[in-house]
């Protein structure tokens, strides 16, 4: 069976289709190198979303859980060196408090079809161990394939108001 070029593609618009079935309503970000073309740039523009851009990734926290609070369902789009940056944040308001939130966060320079885990990039290859230390369960986005997840992680994350990770692998292209 030969896999096509279609098939390793992750477009920005099926993550987008995705957050929307979760009824996402907010998305905060710094923006990065990673998902700025094909996912930060059309969600800039998308008037069912509104886009709270940050200086620094643990400000996004604060929101997220502010706005749980307000029933109110937020993504939280990083790449992997934020997500690093903001872990006492994470710790401290979504694991401990025990709050729905969801990190989308970008693996910038994974190699395609490579587990994070096997990553030449040591930053990459931390993340999913991080994760698991810190409790919160998470998942791979590579592509257009693996997207259903993404709307399911939201809904798991808001049944058990415990948080979750979305791990982008891929990089999103803006193409429809």
């Amino acid at each position: 069976m030969t896999t096509t070029a279609a098939a390793l593609t992750l477009r920005g618009a099926t993550i987008i289709e995705q957050m929307k079935k979760a009824r996402v309503s907010h998305v905060l970000s710094v923006p990065d190198l990673h998902t700025s073309h094909g996912l930060l740039a059309p969600i800039a523009q998308d008037p069912d979303f509104q886009l709270i851009r940050v200086c620094k990734e643990d400000e996004c926290l604060g929101i997220a859980a502010g706005l749980t609070y307000g029933d109110k369902r937020a993504a939280i789009l990083v790449q992997y060196t934020g997500f690093l940056y903001a872990m006492n944040a994470i710790r401290g308001v979504a694991c401990e408090q025990k709050l729905p939130i969801v990190l989308m966060i970008g693996l910038l320079g994974k190699e395609p079809g490579t587990p994070p885990a096997e990553s030449r990039r040591f930053g990459v290859r931390i993340v999913e161990p991080i994760l698991d230390v810190l409790g919160i369960p998470h998942v791979c986005i590579e592509t257009d394939d693996d997207a259903p997840a993404i709307s399911a992680m939201f809904d798991d994350a808001w049944r058990e108001s415990r948080p979750r990770a979305i791990l982008i692998g891929g990089r999103p292209e803006a193409r429809a």
